[in-house]
């Protein structure tokens, strides 16, 4: 009896063992989830929503919030593209996209969605008032016949 229960353990043993490696190799081969770092002081402490909602609904919401600007003409900032882009971009380039580590394409990514506003909107913040912008300096006017005499 002795050497069947202590066949009966070296099965359960290898079965545990079995499972736990093959736990670990699928975690392994799992895409990451995306870490993606908000700078709180562009967005105050928190979202317009709650985090599990905007995961879920943030599509609805901007597609929503076209239809009230292009079609109603209502024009409001809570769940404006605009706003969302102006507290999501990141502090390293001012972009919501370039690489997974930005706020849209690193979930994008994961979620294997493509992202297709950028085709019409700015994935950068436009510049404030406050910052210099660089105007291009016009070529001197030439004048007709001025080398006619």
């Amino acid at each position: 009896m002795g050497k069947w229960v202590a066949g009966i353990l070296a099965v359960l043993l290898l079965s545990v063992g079995a499972y736990a490696a093959s736990n670990a190799a699928e975690k392994a081969s799992r895409t990451a989830k995306p870490e993606i770092v908000i700078d709180r002081s562009k967005s105050g402490d928190k979202c317009v929503e709650e985090t599990s909602f905007m995961r879920k609904n943030h599509m609805k919401l901007l597609m929503h919030q076209r239809d009230d600007t292009m079609h109603k003409g209502i024009r409001t900032e809570k769940h404006s593209l605009k706003n969302c882009v102006n507290c999501h971009a990141s502090s390293k380039d001012n972009s919501v996209l370039g690489s997974d580590e930005h706020f849209c394409q690193g979930c994008h990514t994961y979620a294997s969605v493509k992202l297709d506003c950028w085709e019409c909107h700015a994935s950068k913040p436009k510049q404030s008032a406050s910052a210099p912008v660089a105007h291009p300096v016009p070529a001197p006017a030439t004048q007709v016949g001025a080398d006619r005499k």
